[in-house]
């Protein structure tokens, strides 16, 4: 049986379809539309996997020929993850609590075969260590580039870069939502020809 050659994106994050257009794949966009509360008992690296696989498994539902990509991230400050901090005040204070720290950013990833049923998934970390930042430095920040829908309050392919004294991970793009080295080997073991 031959592998599907339509590729869904399990996701409507502009980053995650930004990211995977740089592979030259046209990926459809379906939202998962998926309860994404963590469970109390889960650490944020079990959050993004079952996440992850949720919205794969919910969209490949809807596609039975396709190979559908979920993913999911969760950023970790000692051990308390946290989200999308939405506006002003709370990046600001997001970029505070994160200030002189380490803060370790979980995706999980999942790739499901709707057709055979075959299921591949893992958990990429991508660790940012901040500079020790200023009350003035940070709202500078936000105010020349307002992250309000990005964990941490920071877009590291911006002026975030700014803000660390070093990153650490196998693939950049891990921060950025969608580890495409991963999910190149995943895609191939699939036997989907890249362009």
């Amino acid at each position: 049986m031959a592998s599907p050659t339509r590729i869904v994106l399990a996701s409507s994050s502009r980053y995650r379809q930004q990211l995977i257009s740089q592979l030259g794949i046209q990926a459809e966009c379906h939202a998962p539309n998926i309860d994404e509360t963590s469970l109390n008992t889960e650490k944020p690296a079990e959050t993004a996997l079952r996440l992850a696989r949720q919205k794969a498994a919910h969209v490949a539902t809807q596609h039975k020929d396709a190979l559908v990509i979920g993913s999911d991230q969760v950023a970790d400050l000692d051990g308390i993850a946290l989200g999308k901090p939405g506006d002003r005040d709370r990046t600001i204070e997001q970029l505070q609590a994160c200030s002189g720290k380490t803060l370790h950013f979980h995706t999980g990833l999942c790739l499901i075969n709707s057709q055979s049923g075959r299921q591949q998934n893992c958990v990429e970390t991508f660790t940012v260590y901040f500079r020790p930042l200023t009350t003035d430095q940070i709202t500078r920040y936000v105010d020349n580039e307002p992250a309000f829908d990005c964990a941490g309050g920071f877009k590291m392919e911006g002026l975030g870069i700014s803000l660390f004294e070093r990153l650490s991970g196998d693939d950049p793009n891990t921060l950025i939502g969608l580890p495409l080295i991963r999910l190149v080997d995943f895609l191939t073991k699939e036997g989907y020809a890249l362009p």
